[in-house]
């Protein structure tokens, strides 16, 4: 997993910039030159799949003897991820199809696809892995080839739809190296603000970590039931990437600057009522999870503290979606590294050494979170990030 936040830093190279410039197209209603970036991006992606792919299966076993686990995690972990190596180019083409058709506006076709794949995932892990019905038992090499497969699966239908005619995008075989150069310059600054916020987290849970395994535990658990609500605010945070690309393309920027305030409006409610409940049932939904009582008591008082705080969380995914939208990846940097270290890491790690507990860090995490939120909104209504070129 800490190999493939890695590879997600790499796929923003060409995710968030092609997003960017499709959404304009579409909104210019020029298919033909989206249709061509999607193919350059496509190309581009599996070169880089392929130099990844050879890092990741030669390189699987020192990645974890790196990371100074056993000999059985390292053996059990190099076959899994040697497997799964093979598989970044189908891994590669199926996020930059899925957002390319996202950024294209139409999230409902990916929506069938991937609940058809994750069914297929699981049925194949159930049959590779254990060896029902006269496949062969092997083990957590089978669960990497059921990945790979879904994967495939997701690609090749993606295809098929991109061959339609009906469909929001096509795969034009035309390389346009200008449009791949200014994909590459906004998804460039993306992609190093997620490398950077990456790292940041890593240390922020390192300073948990330092609490002992039952602290950790709660966090992990608290995150992981936050995810729902997570899950609605990347959603309409796609949608407003989207429709503020759109709308920019279009030479509407009124209109623009609408479309993020009405997903930001939508999520904000949604995630404030997940909020919520989270707050009022906090216990009862930790104790599903784990039997452990300190671990369900870190866990209760992290779900009420980031309930509260489910609001800014929603302005701060959409307004940033938006500005991703319209290109404005190097605000949406600033504003995240700064944010990041100034108001959660130096605080939380500064909390740590005076003798603070666990439940300190976490209210630093809620503050920050509500600093970030409100800088978001100012920058938006500013207005500026609509004159962005891309």
């Amino acid at each position: 997993m800490q190999f493939m936040m890695i590879i997600n830093v790499l796929m923003t190279v060409y995710i968030v910039g092609g997003n960017a410039l499709i959404s304009r197209f579409i909104g210019q209603g020029r298919k033909r030159r989206a249709s061509a970036l999607v193919y350059g991006l496509g190309i581009f992606a599996s070169l880089l799949a392929i130099v990844v792919s050879f890092v990741g299966y030669y390189g699987s076993e020192y990645f974890y003897m790196l990371m100074g686990t056993g000999d059985e995690v390292t053996a059990l972990g190099s076959a899994y991820f040697e497997i799964l190596s093979v598989g970044f180019i189908v891994i590669f083409l199926d996020s930059l199809l899925f957002n390319a058709l996202s950024a294209a506006g139409d999230t409902k076709s990916s929506l069938y696809i991937k609940l058809f794949s994750a069914v297929l995932n699981a049925g194949l892990n159930y049959l590779l892995i254990f060896g029902h019905f006269g496949f062969p038992q092997m083990g957590i090499a089978g669960a990497a080839l059921a990945t790979v497969i879904a994967y495939s699966f997701n690609v090749v239908v993606y295809i098929y739809m991109y061959k339609r005619v009906s469909s929001k995008l096509n795969i034009l075989p035309i390389i346009r190296v200008v449009d791949l150069k200014r994909a590459w310059r906004v998804g460039s600054t993306a992609a190093l603000d997620r490398g950077i916020s990456s790292m940041s987290f890593l240390i922020f849970v390192s300073i948990i970590a330092a609490y002992g395994a039952a602290p950790l535990a709660g966090y992990q658990v608290g995150l992981r039931i936050e995810g729902i609500a997570f899950m609605s605010g990347f959603g309409f945070a796609v949608a407003s990437m989207a429709l503020v690309g759109q709308s920019i393309g279009a030479k509407e920027l009124d209109k623009a600057y609408a479309m993020g305030m009405i997903s930001a409006r939508v999520a904000y409610v949604f995630m404030g009522l997940v909020g919520l409940l989270m707050v009022m049932y906090a216990t009862e939904i930790v104790s599903l999870f784990t039997n452990d009582l300190q671990t369900i008591y870190v866990a209760s008082v992290y779900l009420i503290l980031v309930g509260l705080a489910q609001v800014p969380l929603a302005i701060m995914f959409v307004f940033s979606g938006s500005l991703r939208g319209a290109g404005a990846t190097k605000t949406t940097l600033k504003i995240n590294v700064l944010s990041l270290w100034i108001f959660r890491v130096i605080p939380s790690y500064i909390a740590y050494k005076m003798g603070y507990g666990v439940i300190a860090i976490f209210v630093i995490m809620n503050i920050e979170t509500l600093i970030k939120g409100f800088i978001y909104w100012h920058v938006y209504q500013k207005r500026e990030w609509l004159k962005t070129k891309v």
